[in-house]
């Protein structure tokens, strides 16, 4: 027995050094080799979803947000029962010789569907089918619907800016993928949510106003409706520094269901990419120039009795036959003999330089993708029509945003404005990355911009061509436009397509807003101060209260006209 005991003392004696041995190996010698082990298994490298910046309106409502959605994917390897697949088939779509091929090539992922309801989620995970999983996914979320939605743009599956301002400012908006350290168990339960917070894209600020698009969108949609009108545009802007207030097109679409868009057309911003001759709207660069040039006065006079006058052996019409009218009548009645008259005292070197100085046939420069520069020839390119058709509209190819970009250099008082959408960006700490910076370029005199602003009011005055324009309360400058559309099958100007035009600036001679109306093949009318003018009213009456500006009238009697935004309506208050 002692022999046992003291055998027995040697064998612990012999384990003991052999664990105390071990220990200091592990502890002195292979310590970095574990420690690197136990690092391994027990942080883990996670992804960090990106979100993307907001949107947000001039006054700081919503417009574009990002959420989190769960994304559904397959083990295709995993997934072998067929009952599994005809399990998933009555929640989403499946493939199922897609997943029996990538089994067979062992592949170890596929997308099932991504950005789901998280209803529909709930279920699938509730299944639990082996080899079927999820992900948290960024998901790209307008909280207006279609409001602004040509403005705003989209962005696809991944959340890559697709179409307008996400697209324009996408290295702004996107957020890189980040990874984040995290520590976990033995069974892989975290322990910690990692070292760095969430990574978001920086924050970009419009000019637009939620409250004014939703104006100008309402009041399109009914002329759309009532006229059953193929398309429409509408732009407002603020004329002295080139901020767009509301852009808005029809037909339109949801970002949020792009799914249900069957004309890929509908996406395409009509404002700064669609060219049509302007007719009427175009004569203002004409009587501009003219005054400017010195070559007329107000009251100079032309004799249109006639009623047409024949250039380069075409016969050019007056709607009405008109007798003798005054340089301001001419465009207060919107005579094409007038007008014609007028530019070929000023002749076609001249006609051009001025189309050139009010920025026709090029880019406005706004901060949206997709803009075209629109069409004008050189003088010497001109056929022997030319100068009677160009200054009456015809033979150039504006877009809308051009016409009321010149229009804005008359109510400014002679300034052309680069027209912009996006005011500052900031980063999510509150940094200011990006500001925009008001450009403009004196075009024309403010003398002769103050004749033409007296010349445009008597437009919608009694006389002129858009007394459907005229405000209760403020004096609207404006011009109608009424054109036929040229038929490329034909070769010829159609008799019953027409593009309706309106566009103007209000207060006349205090100016807060300026604002076109374009609409496309109406049907039972097709005159400017028909179809548009009305249209024009509508918003600019809405649009005003809203705004708070005062009516003409009121100053006078020290009124101020202020807007309930709960009602709707509009409330005149006595200054005290």
């Amino acid at each position: 027995m002692q022999k046992r005991f003291i055998l027995l003392k040697i064998i612990l004696l012999i384990c003991f050094a052999s664990v105390i041995f071990r220990l200091g190996l592990i502890m002195f010698v292979e310590h970095e080799a574990y420690f690197a082990r136990a690092k391994i298994q027990q942080i883990k490298k996670e992804e960090i979803i990106p979100k993307r910046g907001n949107i947000y309106d001039r006054m700081g409502r919503e417009l574009a947000i990002s959420l989190e959605k769960e994304s559904l994917f397959i083990d295709p390897a995993s997934l072998k029962s067929v009952q599994a697949v005809n399990v998933l088939k009555n929640y989403v779509k499946v493939n199922p010789e897609q997943i029996e091929k990538l089994s067979e090539k062992n592949i170890r992922f596929l997308w099932l569907q991504r950005k789901v309801d998280s209803d529909l989620a709930e279920k699938i995970k509730a299944l639990k089918i082996e080899g079927v999983g999820s992900v948290i996914e960024g998901a790209r979320f307008y909280p207006k619907g279609f409001l602004a939605s040509h403005v705003i743009g989209f962005v696809n599956i991944d959340e890559q800016g697709m179409e307008g301002l996400e697209r324009q400012y996408d290295q702004y908006l996107r957020a890189e993928k980040t990874l984040k350290t995290v520590t976990v168990d033995a069974r892989g339960k975290k322990l910690s949510q990692g070292d760095l917070k969430d990574v978001k894209g920086n924050d970009v600020f419009i000019t637009i106003d939620e409250g004014l698009q939703y104006i100008v969108e309402k009041y399109l949609d009914e002329a759309v409706k009532k006229w059953q009108a193929s398309s429409a545009t509408a732009i407002m802007m603020d004329p002295f520094t080139g901020e767009i207030l509301a852009l808005a097109n029809r037909p339109t679409y949801d970002p949020n269901n792009l799914k249900s868009i069957k004309n890929i057309g509908i996406i395409r911003n009509r404002a700064i990419t669609d060219l049509y001759e302007p007719g009427s709207t175009f004569k203002i660069v004409t009587a501009t120039a003219a005054l400017e040039e010195g070559i007329v006065k107000p009251y100079t006079k032309f004799d249109c009795s006639q009623g047409y006058i024949e250039v380069g052996g075409k016969k050019i019409k007056d709607v009405h036959r008109n007798g003798v009218l005054t340089f301001e009548e001419v465009i207060q009645k919107s005579s094409n003999v007038g007008t014609i008259k007028i530019a070929m005292m000023l002749g076609k070197e001249k006609l051009y330089q001025y189309i050139k100085k009010f920025g026709f046939g090029e880019k406005t420069g706004i901060d949206l993708p997709g803009e075209i520069s629109g069409y004008i020839r050189a003088p010497q390119k001109w056929s022997g029509t030319s100068i009677g058709a160009i200054p009456i509209g015809q033979e150039v190819g504006v877009t809308a945003l051009q016409i009321l970009r010149a229009y804005s250099a008359i109510a400014n008082g002679g300034y052309l404005v680069k027209p912009f959408v996006v005011s500052d960006i900031r980063s999510p700490d509150g940094n200011i990355l990006y500001k925009s910076v008001i450009q403009r370029q004196k075009i024309i005199s403010d003398k002769t911009a103050k004749i033409m602003r007296e010349i445009l009011k008597k437009v919608t005055e009694q006389g002129g061509t858009a007394t459907q324009a005229k405000l209760d309360g403020n004096d609207v400058a404006g011009k109608t436009g009424t054109a036929q559309k040229y038929d490329p099958k034909t070769h010829r100007y159609s008799k019953d397509r027409f593009v309706s035009s309106f566009v103007g600036f209000i207060p006349a001679q205090n100016p807060r807003i300026a604002m076109i109306v374009v609409i496309q093949d109406s049907k039972g009318a097709h005159y400017g101060g028909v179809v548009a003018a009305p249209v024009f009213k509508a918003i600019a009456d809405e649009a005003l209260a809203y705004l708070n500006v005062p009516r003409d009238d009121a100053r006078q009697k020290g009124l101020v006209v202020t807007f309930d935004t709960q009602t709707n309506e509009k409330v005149a208050v006595v200054r005290r």
